[in-house]
């Protein structure tokens, strides 16, 4: 049994489920959650090969395509009974690469049945470490944890369940292995290439890693268990991967011809394409950040995807401290953000059932009120799209990309002209979702342009498909003419996304 760190209420135990689409395997893992406690109940892996089909044009090819498409239909009949917002499903560095994504990801949620995010590689690190922390002893030595995935290698460091520092690198046992034994072939000095390449992607984060002073670590991920099974197996290591170990493993491989010469170690099918590649790259990791033994957890991704979703139910969600760390970073007035917070939330009541916006979309038109001045501490000139910069860019831990990518469209179009270009690189329905919530925002901020309205503001709001409407309480607007004249002006800026407003 998994514990959460969190005790949540209800008697009725609570099915949630985390997919991991990763480079080389789709992982689904479906739990019960009970009184804080989550009980894994199943598990599904398929070796799906999704880093594998892209092209040199970063596509993915259809062949790819289709089988992850069956993957997740597999998986969606196990999630079908599951409601909305118990599932999260992340893709990975694959998906991060691909320049077709948005296209698959439409297809990908139609047969999952359930919403799919790519997320960052540093923020891939933070769920990694958050999911190997859940399955150890709880202590408070300082950790070292890696990842070596199919297409990008996650090393990071922390305590207890927190990530301290969290690197993700461009080099996987998939992508390696493309690069030196496509062909199936295996010779030193193709090894000794692949491991030079390794070296170079984590030459210029070791010496920080190397400096952390941690206590233990800890590797995960199929190519490490793999790797962790052939050691032992071989009977030269009774615990976790030694040097000496893989040192062994590392000569006795130079001397396979060919990957099939592998079988040997005891690897399965779908294992023997890529191990060499992922040998190399944990090689590299041993020799630059001088590790003399790596203890193996069977907990990765999906585990602290699970427990982050267990985060947010319990309304301990990481996505509102980061954008309460970065307000505080940058400086940004507090009092008139929140303000502008709790108008914007009120908008998004009023208008949720009509314009057709998701619950999640509250948080999002939330988190944006208290960024939306950001930019002030780099320029006030065109301040909104320094901010939306900032936005784009920053490590937010807990956010997908896309959710990051609404966050910054918001804040860039939350004043002045409204470009509704910004709009279209969005899903259909996410494009059409966000410009309602950027209309909503912008009344937000117009409404508290004169800092000074300390009374709590009543404004209601009634919204039709292409219309707004807005009622004051009486003799109001004729209190705060310059208001009113923002409201007229605002007018001229929705007729260009074809947004009426209207008010009284």
């Amino acid at each position: 049994m998994l514990t959460a760190a969190t005790p949540l209420g209800g008697d009725a135990p609570q099915s949630i489920a985390a997919v991991d689409l990763g480079s080389n395997s789709f992982h689904l893992i479906v739990a019960q959650l009970h009184h804080g406690d989550l009980s894994v109940i199943d598990r599904l892996r398929e070796p799906v090969r999704l880093g594998a089909g892209l092209d040199r044009k970063k596509r993915l090819a259809p062949d790819a395509q289709q089988r992850a498409l069956q993957c997740l239909e597999r998986f969606g009949q196990r999630l079908r009974d599951l409601p909305v917002g118990s599932v999260r499903a992340v893709g990975t560095n694959a998906l991060r690469q691909a320049r077709n994504s948005a296209e698959f990801l439409a297809s990908a949620e139609a047969a999952l049945g359930h919403p799919v995010e790519i997320i960052a590689g540093r923020e891939e690190a933070r769920l990694i470490y958050l999911g190997v922390a859940h399955g150890l002893e709880a202590r408070d030595e300082r950790r070292l944890v890696v990842d070596i995935g199919g297409g990008s290698t996650e090393i990071i460091t922390g305590s207890g369940f927190e990530a301290k520092h969290r690197e993700s690198l461009h080099v996987g046992c998939v992508s390696l292995s493309r690069l030196y034994f496509t062909d199936g072939r295996i010779k030193k000095k193709r090894i000794l290439r692949a491991e030079l390449a390794a070296k170079l992607a984590i030459q210029p984060v070791a010496a920080m890693f190397r400096h952390q002073a941690w206590h233990r670590a800890i590797g995960c991920s199929g190519t490490i268990r793999a790797i962790r099974d052939a050691v032992q197996g071989q009977g030269w290591c009774k615990r976790g991967i030694t040097r000496n170990a893989l040192e062994k493993l590392r000569e006795a491989v130079m001397q396979c011809a060919h990957i099939e010469d592998l079988r040997s170690f005891g690897l399965g099918e779908d294992r023997l394409a890529v191990f060499p590649g992922g040998l190399a790259v944990l090689c590299g990791v041993f020799n630059l950040l001088d590790i003399a033994r790596i203890d193996v957890s069977s907990q990765a991704l999906r585990e602290g995807v699970l427990y982050d979703l267990v985060g947010r139910i319990a309304h301990t969600d990481v996505r509102g401290g980061s954008v309460k760390s970065i307000v505080k970073r940058w400086a940004v007035d507090e009092e008139h953000a929140q303000c502008v917070a709790e108008t914007a939330s009120s908008l998004f009541q009023q208008t949720a059932a009509v314009w057709e916006l998701e619950e999640g979309d509250g948080e999002i038109i939330h988190w944006a009120a208290l960024l939306h001045e950001i930019g002030l501490l780099i320029a006030h000139n065109q301040y909104h799209k320094h901010g939306a910069y900032v936005v784009a860019n920053a490590d937010l831990s807990g956010f997908s990309r896309r959710e990051q990518a609404v966050l910054a469209i918001l804040v860039r179009t939350h004043r002045r002209k409204l470009p509704a270009p910004e709009f279209a690189d969005l899903p259909k329905s996410a494009g059409r979702r966000a410009l309602r919530l950027c209309v909503l925002l912008r009344l937000a901020v117009l409404l508290h342009r004169g800092r000074e309205l300390s009374e709590s503001l009543q404004v209601t709001a009634t919204p039709s498909e292409q219309a707004l409407h807005l009622r004051f309480p009486p003799g109001w607007l004729e209190r705060h003419p310059l208001t009113k004249a923002g409201l007229e002006q605002e007018q001229a800026y929705l007729e260009s996304a074809e947004v009426s407003l209207g008010f009284e």
